[in-house]
């Protein structure tokens, strides 16, 4: 009998969790915990086929943490797509703009935390 998709994916996104980048790391000290605004986040959680970088299961809100790697990635545009049919809405930051300018990045996932659900 084989590994279950699910079961396989689970340990995919334990490796993840267990692999961050720097950029994931440090966006993490500020969302673990529910320190913003009192809402827990998951980071590298399943959803369908994807492993998502963060994720607020209860407003239904996706962050990812993009590097070069994600430059006009047609992967990227799919699966944000995949993900929007679902109801989630996806906020994309690039890891500069983490790293140079948290507080604005943690204002915007506030702004959307703080609006009604769609």
């Amino acid at each position: 009998m084989g590994v279950k998709l699910e079961d396989k994916k689970k340990e995919i996104a334990q490796k993840l969790r267990n692999n961050s980048t720097d950029t994931e790391k440090y966006l993490w000290k500020y969302l673990r915990g529910r320190q913003l605004e009192g809402f827990k986040f998951r980071r590298q959680h399943p959803i369908g086929k994807y492993i998502v970088d963060f994720i607020n299961l209860e407003r239904k809100i996706i962050i990812e943490v993009d590097g070069g790697q994600h430059l006009e990635n047609r992967k990227d545009k799919l699966r944000d797509r995949w993900l929007k049919e679902q109801g989630y809405e996806v906020l994309r930051f690039w890891d500069n703009e983490v790293l140079t300018n948290i507080e604005g990045v943690l204002e915007l996932i506030r702004e959307k935390l703080s609006s009604p659900s769609p």
